[in-house]
This record gives structure tokens, sequence and C-alpha cells, in this order.
């Protein structure tokens, strides 16, 4: 059995990025870990786990994950300028890579870990600790000498398309549309498919752990409630694959590519 280790910045990314091969992994019997950079908290702590650390630990409990790790950095925000780093902390975006690497390298290196999922060169959508954890984790994975770094990213044209007609029916901004004309990759520049179907009904429930975000006020929250209104099977229909990238590896998408078509060991 492989180590999957999966590097993600907030709470929430790890089921809305990776969740799916997660499950997946975990099904299989591979020992599977995510670290999250961040605690999502922007303010002060109270010396007590966030709230969103919590929902990170009952979602990963429901993708059937076994360990879940914090490097300690406070969330970057989205505010123009940055906010200042709060007491004690400093956020993930201002943090020194090499370092912020080299706490995930030894992680990496004490678990052995086999696979690392990071995510891809535009960090996604573009926050700022996204694209954080897509440079440090390249990094991470060098130092560690990982034998397989897939950057989980989504296939940009379809998913422009299909947030254009979100915004047509009020699940989201129309201005959350339009900026996702430059995120993500080219679906010609994608190496992996996971098919994540028969981890749909874990997914929803590892979602739903995200009661802060599911019934918040953010960008995609509109989205996330549709999400979790979607009958199993209907889910896994519309949601039940995701992507990665490989450095260095020639694009495949369209094949049923797969991080579990073969051994990881």
């Amino acid at each position: 059995m492989a180590t999957v280790v999966a590097f993600h910045a907030h709470p929430d990314d790890e089921v809305l990025m990776t969740g799916g091969t997660l499950a997946y992994a975990a099904s299989e019997g591979h020992r599977v870990i995510v670290v999250t950079a961040t605690d999502g908290n922007i303010g002060e702590t109270t010396g007590e786990e966030s709230v969103r650390m919590l929902e990170l630990r009952a979602s990963c409990a429901a993708l059937g994950v076994h360990q879940v790790v914090h490097l300690g950095y406070a969330d970057s925000g989205r505010e123009e300028p940055m906010l200042p780093d709060p007491p004690g902390r400093i956020r993930f975006a201002r943090a020194d890579t090499e370092e912020a690497a080299e706490q995930l390298a030894k992680i990496l290196r004490a678990e052995r870990a086999d696979v690392l999922l990071s995510y891809d060169a535009n960090g996604g959508y573009g926050h700022r600790d996204h694209v954080k954890v897509h440079e440090v984790g390249r990094n991470a994975s060098a130092r560690a000498s990982v034998a397989l770094l897939l950057e989980a990213t989504l296939p940009r044209e379809p998913i422009v398309r299909a947030l254009r007609l979100a915004s047509r029916l009020g699940l989201c901004p129309r201005e959350t549309a339009e900026a996702f004309r430059g995120a993500y990759t080219p679906r010609a520049a994608i190496t992996h498919r996971v098919d994540t179907r028969r981890a749909s009904r874990r997914r929803q429930a590892a979602l739903a752990a995200h009661h802060s975000q599911v019934h918040g006020t953010g960008r995609l929250a509109p989205l996330m409630r549709f999400a979790l209104r979607l009958p199993v099977a209907v889910f896994g229909l519309l949601l039940g694959r995701e992507w990665y990238v490989e450095p260095g590896a020639a694009p495949a998408y369209g094949l049923r590519s797969s991080i579990f078509a073969e051994p990881l060991r």
C-alpha cells in the first residue's frame, strides 16, 4: 500500500479539489494524509482549534483520511493590500517558501510519501494562498524525492462554460465566471483524470461537514448548497471526475488515466 499526502491551502479545499481521489485511495487501503497550510482563520486565534479546522477534521473523517496536519500559517485572505499578520502567526502568502517547503518535506520524509497532491501553477483560481501551495509543493516534493507529484486542477474550458451557465441561473455572480477565464489549466495540458463517481456519497458528506462555508456568504456557497441537494447519482454524473497535472509528463486528457491504474509502489 502507498502513502498519499494531499497539501491544501484552506479547510474545504481538500474536498473541493481532491475529495474523490482521497476517498478512493483510502477505500483501496492506501494511507491518506491531509496537510493544510492554514486553518482558514483570518484573525487572531483563541488557543483552540478554529471552527474551520474542526470542519476539516469532520470532512476528512468522511473521506477516510488517516491524519490531518496544520502547518500553522494564517489565511492570507483576498483583501488588497494583504492584511497585517495576526499576533504570533504569519500569513501563508508571506511565508518564506524554503521554510514552508522544509516543514512539508519533513512530513513527506517521515511518512515515506509515495504521492504528493498539490495545486497547478495558477493555484487553481489564483488565490494567493493557492499559488503559494503550488510553489511550496514543488519545492517540498523535490526535497523529499517524492516519486509522484500531481497538481490538482480543473479543465479550464468546461469550467468557464459551466460557471457562465451557473451565473445565468443565479448560482454565482457574473464576475466569478469571468474571473475563471484564465484559471486552472487548459485541458490539453492535463495528464491525469480520476474517476471518482463511486466516492460521491462520501464527497457529499465531506462537503456538508464544512457548514460555515456551505451556509456562508462566500462566492461559491450557492454552488456548494446546490451540489449537496443533488441526488448522489446526479452528483457523480456532474462532479465525478478530478484532474491533475504531472510536471514533465505528456498530456493525456480524455484517457481513463488514473493514479490508481497501476500499483503505486
